[in-house]
């Protein structure tokens, strides 16, 4: 669905407006379908993320309609895709290489049986009609392994946070090429980039916060279970005593009625 939408966004509607959307949009699925609780600090500290990369990237924001149509299916594939993601690996207790494993060669067949068509749709050109030379080949081979990559990352990182975390990422690297491509390319860069990276940058930073002190708090909340344990285990102990009590009268009571028969 990327791919489709790349080839029909017209005058500067990029993908960057697809990648913001998909962050509010995870949180409303997450908080409907998985009664997942977001706390307002962190939605705000989202909304601070969002809004700095929108100023920093966004400068034109007219649409068409078929590209506005392949842009809500990609957000909607998207989402689901990573929630099913970290949903499958914490449910089932699977590693990100096991997952990626099992639905790697599924994806495969997919994009083999609709990615010649779509492409010849597109580009009015047959994918096995082209002429492949070893340098085109050995380019095609270097995808792949970057896919390859690329994929276990996703998994790894969507499997040991959350897919919202992985979108933060995903715009810390936008603001990062911006900021490399100024640095090292000299693309142009406007006042308005620089507020807009700072601000996305104070986002990320008050997200990470909220979520780590999120974190503490609910281990502090799981750590009253330890009295519970230690009182189970004293208990055997007062039992044993009390038993060895009683065992101890039983034997002195025995004792007095063997000397009074005697």
């Amino acid at each position: 669905m990327k791919t489709i939408k790349e080839k029909n966004k017209r005058q500067g509607y990029a993908s960057k407006m697809t990648k913001l959307a998909i962050i509010p949009f995870t949180v409303l699925l997450e908080t409907v379908f998985l009664k997942k609780q977001f706390s307002q600090k962190i939605k705000l500290s989202l909304l601070l993320l969002l809004l700095g990369v929108g100023i920093a990237s966004i400068t034109d924001l007219q649409l068409n309609f078929v590209g506005t149509i392949l842009s809500l299916l990609a957000i909607v594939t998207t989402c689901v895709g990573q929630i099913l993601t970290n949903t499958i690996q914490k449910r089932l207790n699977v590693s990100s290489t096991q997952l990626l494993y099992q639905s790697a060669p599924f994806q495969a067949a997919i994009l083999f049986v609709s990615g010649p068509p779509v492409d010849q749709f597109l580009t009015k050109q047959n994918v096995f009609s082209h002429n492949y030379t070893p340098i085109v080949l050995g380019f095609i081979i270097l995808s792949c392994l970057i896919a390859v990559s690329v994929n276990f990352s996703t998994f790894l990182v969507i499997g040991k946070t959350s897919p919202v975390t992985y979108q933060v990422l995903g715009h810390l690297k936008t603001c990062l090429v911006l900021a490399f491509g100024y640095t090292l390319l000299h693309d142009p860069f406007t006042e308005r980039n620089i507020l807009g990276i700072l601000i996305a940058i104070v986002g990320m930073g008050l997200y990470s916060y909220f979520c780590t002190n999120e974190n503490k708090k609910k281990q502090l909340g799981e750590l009253p279970v330890g009295p519970q344990i230690k009182d189970k285990d004293t208990t055997p102990l007062l039992a044993v005593k009390t038993m060895g009590h009683q065992d101890k009268e039983s034997a002195e009571v025995k004792k007095s009625s063997k000397d009074s028969l005697v």
